[in-house]
């Protein structure tokens, strides 16, 4: 690590009025200037002692200028090793306050003096500065980054793995927070970690046990890079995924069974271990319904509950596996049973209040209101809720409202996770979550809910639920789904436009009950507005419903989608860069060109626009399904009465339709013998000009005849019978 050059900040400013500020507090700072260095030492010795669980100590020596003197006389040659070491522990201290505590040290750059310290060859000021870099590291007000800024840090840190147990635990903890982003894995696969801290999985400390298995754990998170190196990596004999199963058993600690549930999911994610390899399906997937229990802490709820959902989301047999295991969707129907609003936690409160109240003044028969307690309990599960994670107070801060709140948000967003991972793909799993104890009124309350987390959780629960065929017609239908969907639509964020989009796409379907009065509440010009995004993702579902929406839809639909979309819109989708964009709008196209009156309508006023949109494809760098697609609209134009024209008198898409129906891809030939068996129809014809004799004949000059009679040699049958049948229509 390079030598820094030493911080010299000024010294602290007198204010000649804190009124916040103690007459000891100013004594403590000024201690830190006497010539004295033994009373130096001394007087950092006593404010140690001082702050120690005193926040308002802590804030008070902050603002009188601790910090920055504290500083300098640790970086000081001429400070012992003693002095230095006391003034990390209380700058150590310092950063375990308030969250403006850590602002306030990193103010002072105190990261790189730290980590300067770390050059010493005291261990224990080593510790002492490792320390506190942990606590502000591990900071939500820190900069992650700061600890990549310098790249002799992370060898410098490797080394410092060996010098003693809390460097272990310290510097473990330190990677495990700054690992937020595939760069920065990237730094500490590169930099040896993977090697550096396997072997502490072994270690006789249980805290640098836990701190090495959490550094697994974001170290493996969809990274298949460094996951196929974990499953291979031996610790006295063992491979890794055998230790993590090792640290899965229930007399571990629980945050232990966890974080190895994770390192085996976040691997079987990346695709390093099978989804049905016993560690998986035997050990890490029952460890993860076991923390969903109520036994569990709520934090240990949510978290098992997260991990789940995201192990079994590509997954129908593990899916299926963990629907059937421990009653885990009955036992998701608790994580609903705390309030989410201020105004029930308050009244619930209150409620325990009268409760305790009615208990002191019980007489000595102990009768007690049955009717209060089963109120209380059924309301809000109070007793667990002591249990677990606090005490609810009956004098109720704002602080404890808000983490009241906090828990109940994370509770409904873990469930609504996983029972969208549950019901991604098995119709006999999602038929079972819907009749569960009101879920469909839970789903559809989840959609309004203040906290967008929850409201994304819940849409793609709703999205997951909305694959099935018969709930889209029964429980969509009776609870008004679309509705509160339409609602979320109006204004949302776009990672929840994406999700109610998708599931929109799906209530648009042709059997959906719902589609009707969604066409009524102006879904139209909702849907074309989101062909105009920037997300891709929006205007694949932008397009998507539309297609939806067009099928087999009336002529009015379909005048309004186009009359929504515009001309100019419509072009710019077909050359959208995205593929996925431009197979929905051809879908979208083949859609609205479907039975003769609705063709010979769209193309009597979009004719022109539209046959060069299929010509600008068709000559253009794209794949067989775009171009196959292409190919089935002017198949449905030949099949229109005087839309067949536009086809007959452009000689440029003619010889396109005899290229491909010659050409060595069976799908293309397919599409193009379409094509030509629209064209060849002669069925008598009153409106069109050009009759079915006139169409053979253009076709047979350009050499289509000779090339049926090739193809109706084919060895593939369907092209075959394609052939013949277009041929019969030359003697018919």
């Amino acid at each position: 690590m390079t030598k820094m050059a030493a911080c010299v900040p000024e010294p602290p400013l007198r204010m000649s009025v804190l009124s916040e500020v103690t007459a000891s507090s100013r004594h403590y700072v000024d201690r830190l200037f006497d010539p004295d260095p033994q009373k130096v030492l001394q007087g950092v010795v006593d404010m140690k002692n001082a702050v120690i669980g005193n926040n308002k100590q802590k804030a008070n020596l902050i603002v009188l200028g601790a910090v920055p003197r504290l500083l300098y006389l640790l970086q000081q040659e001429s400070s012992s090793t003693e002095l230095k070491t006391e003034c990390a522990v209380v700058l150590g201290s310092l950063s375990m306050g308030t969250e403006n505590n850590v602002k306030s040290l990193l103010d002072c750059h105190i990261i790189p003096v730290l980590l300067q310290g770390l050059l010493s060859a005291d261990i224990r000021f080593i510790e002492a500065c490792l320390r506190c870099l942990r606590t502000i590291f591990t900071s939500p007000v820190t900069p992650v980054e700061l600890l990549y800024t310098d790249a002799m840090v992370i060898p410098h840190l490797m080394l410092l793995l060996s010098r003693s147990i809390y460097s272990q635990e310290y510097i473990c903890q330190i990677f495990a927070h700054c690992c937020k982003a595939p760069d920065h894995q990237t730094i500490l696969f590169n930099h040896g970690v993977v090697q550096n801290i396997a072997h502490l999985l072994t270690s006789v400390s249980s805290k640098v046990r836990m701190q090495a298995l959490k550094c697994f754990s974001v170290l493996a998170f969809d990274n298949p890079q460094v996951s196929m190196t974990l499953v291979n990596v031996l610790v006295d004999g063992e491979l890794l995924p055998q230790i993590f199963v090792k640290m899965l058993q229930r007399d571990k600690p629980i945050e232990m069974q966890l974080t190895a549930a994770k390192c085996l999911t976040y691997m079987c994610r990346a695709g390093s271990i099978r989804t049905d390899d016993n560690c998986i399906v035997l050990r890490a997937l029952p460890c993860l319904v076991r923390m969903c229990s109520k036994e569990r802490l709520l934090e240990e709820r949510v978290e098992g509950a997260e991990t789940l959902a995201y192990l079994i989301e590509p997954d129908v047999e593990l899916q299926r596996i963990a629907s059937i295991t421990d009653h885990l969707i009955s036992m998701l129907a608790d994580y609903f049973k705390y309030p989410s609003s201020v105004s029930a936690i308050t009244d619930i409160k209150r409620q325990q209040e009268t409760l305790h109240a009615n208990i002191v003044e019980t007489d000595t028969s102990g009768a007690i209101d049955e009717s209060q307690c089963t109120a209380a309990s059924l309301t809000f599960p109070l007793l667990q809720m002591t249990q677990q994670s606090h005490q609810l107070s009956p004098q109720t801060s704002e602080e404890e409202l808000d983490h009241d709140l906090k828990h109940a948000h994370e509770l409904r967003q873990a469930a609504f996770k996983l029972y969208a991972s549950l019901g991604a793909n098995d119709e006999d799993i999602r038929k079972k979550i819907i009749e569960a104890e009101h879920m469909m009124d839970r789903i559809v309350n989840g959609l309004s809910e203040t906290s967008v987390k929850v409201r994304l959780a819940a849409v793609r629960c709703l999205h997951s639920l909305s694959r099935s065929v018969q709930q889209l017609r029964t429980s969509f239908q009776d609870h008004a789904v679309w509705k509160p969907l339409m609602k979320v639509l109006q204004n949302a964020p776009d990672d929840i436009l994406v999700v109610a989009s998708s599931t929109l796409c799906n209530l648009l379907l042709e059997f959906s009950p719902s589609k009707e009065p969604i066409l009524e509440s102006g879904a139209v010009e909702l849907l074309c507005s989101l062909t105009l995004s920037e997300n891709p993702a929006l205007r694949v579902n932008g397009i998507w419903a539309l297609m939806n929406m067009a099928f087999q839809a009336d002529q009015k639909i379909k005048s309004d989608i186009l009359r929504g979309l515009n001309t100019e819109q419509l072009f710019r989708l077909l050359s959208d860069s995205d593929v996925n964009v431009l197979m929905k709008t051809l879908g979208l196209l083949r859609n609205l060109l479907s039975t003769r009156p609705h063709i010979d309508q769209i193309m009597s006023t979009h004719g022109k626009h539209i046959m060069q949109a299929v010509t600008f494809i068709l000559e253009g760098e794209h794949n067989i399904e775009v171009k196959e697609q292409t190919l089935c609209i002017l198949a449905n134009i030949a099949d229109g009465t005087t839309a067949k024209d536009l086809i007959m008198t452009n000689d440029d898409i003619l010889q396109k339709i005899k290229y491909y129906v010659g050409h060595s891809n069976l799908k293309l030939q397919l599409a193009a013998m379409f094509c030509i068996a629209n064209l060849t129809w002669n069925e008598e014809e009153v409106v069109s000009p050009k009759g079915s004799q006139e169409r053979q004949d253009k076709l047979r000059e350009i050499g289509i005849v000779d090339i049926l009679h090739k193809l109706s040699q084919s060895t593939d049958p369907n092209l075959c019978d394609k052939a013949k049948t277009a041929l019969q229509q030359y003697f018919a």
